[in-house]
């Protein structure tokens, strides 16, 4: 599904990308851990085209993304829920969730069901202003917005920063749900390792604009591993 191959990303002289190689595949969700810093939403941002690349080459479906703006890439299928969840905050859970419209064909120009079977609280507030939700709930709308594209690739940006665990469950099961049931490519942001393991088929582990790792969830346990990890 997607094939991020070499890939250096530059903010001005500064190079917050070093040869950065990752693939995610349908139904399977790839999670990147590292430490702040190191380059995982800068990568995300390449993906999504927030950043072009200095060098390298993305590809989707087969097809090499270039330059190509964001819109169309989530026409394409990329859908984005980025790091501190960007719901716009006097627009009410409907008006948040139908500016997914923008992304697909008139014809598809409705909420999917599947949004509030995952996230039923959103059902509940559907004409209360996205501003007023908790964080957990702006996570799930933030999701629910991204779901609404009918995306092929799901990229989330840490969805579990500042939420409660709770609803941090019921972020998990959807992921889960998107993945087995859907068959939906999911790539995943993370620093919560035990969510990370719990969910992640593969893993790759940045550091300083690198990827130092790749394997499976289970690899997460060695000690050479998790020294990746530690500050």
């Amino acid at each position: 599904m997607l094939n991020v191959e070499n890939i250096h990303l530059h903010y001005g002289a500064a190079e917050a990308l070093r040869g950065v190689s990752i693939a995610a595949a349908p139904g399977s969700v790839t999670c990147v851990l590292g430490r702040n810093g190191v380059g995982k939403t800068s990568m995300l941002r390449a993906i999504v085209g927030h950043h072009p690349p200095s060098s390298g080459t993305i590809t989707f479906e087969g097809r090499a993304l270039g330059r190509t703006p964001p819109y169309e890439r989530a026409r394409a299928g990329i859908a984005y829920v980025p790091q501190g969840r960007e719901i716009f905050p006097l627009l009410t859970v409907r008006e948040n969730l139908q500016t997914g419209y923008a992304a697909v064909a008139a014809k598809d120009r409705s909420i999917p069901g599947e949004v509030f079977e995952l996230f039923p609280v959103l059902n509940d507030m559907l004409g209360r202003r996205g501003g007023d939700l908790s964080g957990g709930q702006q996570q799930q709308l933030a999701i629910g917005r991204a779901l609404v594209t009918r995306p092929k690739l799901l990229v989330l940006d840490e969805p579990t920063e500042g939420i409660q665990p709770s609803i941090i469950k019921d972020i998990g099961r959807a992921i889960r749900y998107l993945r087995d049931a859907a068959g939906l490519a999911i790539l995943l942001v993370e620093q919560y390792l035990d969510f990370c393991r719990e969910l992640a088929d593969v893993v790759y582990i940045m550091d300083r604009g690198r990827i130092v790792h790749e394997g499976p969830a289970a690899d997460l346990d060695r000690e050479s591993v998790r020294s990746h990890l530690t500050v």
